[in-house]
């Protein structure tokens, strides 16, 4: 199973950008769904996570309050909106299903804890 990442691209300071996730061959609806990124040298790092249902959201420090993260069960798609990006947004942008269904806890930001990678969406934010 692998999930489809897309609508990375180049934008200046400053601006947005909303990246997709989506499977074609399962449904992602009673999965959470989160959003990691790797800048090239660093390890892959947390940014966001929303629950099966949509209810609970979680953010990295470092995004919080410019990322939101939703999704639309009808569609299999789990949406990340980025906005105020700065030059230290540059990443390739993955998504992941977690492991298990129906399950959202407090260590939802943990990598470890997700199965199913898509093949990331490149990022790149210029000054």
């Amino acid at each position: 199973v692998q999930l489809q990442a897309s609508g990375g691209g180049l934008v200046q300071l400053g601006g947005s950008l909303r990246v997709s996730c989506t499977a074609s061959e399962w449904t992602l609806n009673t999965y959470a769904v989160g959003w990691f990124r790797q800048a090239p040298g660093k390890e892959r790092e947390f940014v966001a996570v929303i629950s099966w249902d949509g209810v609970q959201t979680k953010y990295g420090d470092s995004v919080q309050g410019r990322f939101i993260i939703s999704r639309d069960n009808a569609k299999n798609t789990v949406y990340l909106q980025m906005n105020s990006l700065k030059p230290e947004d540059t990443a390739v942008y993955y998504c992941a299903s977690h492991r298990d269904p129906y399950y959202y806890g407090s260590q939802s930001d943990s990598k470890a804890l997700y199965s199913s990678w898509g093949q990331g969406t490149q990022v790149t934010v210029s000054s």
